[in-house]
């Protein structure tokens, strides 16, 4: 298997010298594109969506034709994997995902098992197939999952929280229990993303959301080392080519060194770190992908170019290891037309950069 004909976004993440810096946009496909919102209603619910591989391809590929992206991300979500572990996710009008069934109590946590990915995922999987296939080698295929940790949260909390004060609580309390969730989910994690590499993905991504809530050893013990766990156990290789890996989690700045010791290809940075700095502190060890303020979408074209400048002016020189992104999913709420002038001048500032 040859790499696609834009292979940028692959060179980059391996610090390969590009032409210019390729982007992605965290949640690329949602709901504020109005096609996107054509498809969900056709489906009836999120979750249908994300259970037709057809639509799931659907959706993956509507922005690749609004935008000259460098690459597509499965359309799926970080929850299918606590779903196949028989928790019994739901979506609440209005209120986001909830779980009918959360691990508070000790039996059912001893009772957790790995899903074996292509018997409870396999939805996925034919999504996965299905959208390389449509996308004919022109971009690589993002696969992804939520780390160990921020999973749990949801897994233990029922729900999304302000304050988990019952994973907290079970940390501080029963550490032990949690670390059975983490392990159990650490291999589903684990075979999961080996699953879409093996039917497709061409990079992958771990998404810790909620690893920057905690304390800096609870961190490296509950989050970090789990992640670390699973980066050892990827495939790193499919039909000759090398699969890279990135690790975001969201607040993660003040670990930065310690999330690139762990063997990742790429880090991923939220807003709140200067990328520049985040290159001199990492050095040439992973590459870095991000991490302009969402928000900045909701200005005017002019403020958006400038902002995008900004980012890339401070990585600072060179052509390699920069994959530009936002620092965290697109809002809703983003006009279409903005994501325009962001994507124009990440590839005519990088290029002029290059110069």
């Amino acid at each position: 298997m040859s790499r696609p004909k834009n292979d940028t976004f692959l060179r980059a993440l391996l610090k390969e010298p590009t032409e210019y810096t390729p982007l992605w946009l965290m949640r690329q496909a949602g709901r504020y594109l109005p096609e996107y919102c054509e498809t969900r209603k056709r489906a009836g619910n999120f979750l249908n969506l994300c259970k037709s591989p057809a639509m799931a391809c659907e959706v993956t590929l509507q922005p690749l034709a609004r935008y000259d992206l460098d690459a597509a991300i499965l359309f799926s979500d970080i929850l299918t994997v606590p779903d196949a572990m028989g928790l019994g996710l739901y979506f609440a009008e209005g209120e986001g995902p909830k779980f009918e069934r959360p691990l508070r109590e000790e039996w059912a946590i001893n009772n957790l098992t790995a899903p074996d990915p292509y018997e409870h995922l396999g939805y996925v999987m034919d999504a996965v197939s299905e959208i390389r296939r449509a996308l004919d080698n022109s971009v690589p295929l993002i696969g992804f999952s939520g780390s160990p940790y921020t999973l749990a949260c949801y897994m233990v909390e029922g729900q999304g929280s302000s304050d988990f004060r019952h994973i907290k609580g079970m940390m501080y309390s029963r550490p032990d229990l949690l670390h059975k969730i983490l392990s159990v989910t650490a291999d589903s994690v684990t075979s999961y993303l080996n699953a879409q590499i093996d039917s497709g993905a061409q990079a992958v991504m771990i998404f810790d959301t909620w690893g920057g809530s905690l304390s800096a050893a609870a961190y490296q013990e509950f989050s970090l080392a789990y992640m670390q766990r699973i980066v050892a156990g990827l495939k790193k290789d499919k039909d000759g080519q090398r699969i890279p890996c990135i690790v975001f989690t969201k607040n993660g700045g003040l670990w930065l060194e310690k999330i690139a010791d762990i063997g990742c290809d790429a880090v991923g940075l939220d807003w709140t770190i200067d990328i520049g700095e985040a290159r001199r502190r990492v050095g040439d060890k992973v590459a870095l992908q991000g991490n302009i303020d969402p928000n900045v979408l909701f200005g005017t074209p002019e403020i958006i170019a400038a902002e995008t400048k900004k980012v890339l002016d401070s990585f600072g020189p060179g052509n390699t290891g920069h994959v530009f992104n936002l620092g965290h999913g697109i809002s809703q709420y983003t006009p279409p037309e903005n994501v325009t002038a962001l994507v124009e001048t990440v590839h005519a500032h990088s290029r002029l950069l290059r110069k």
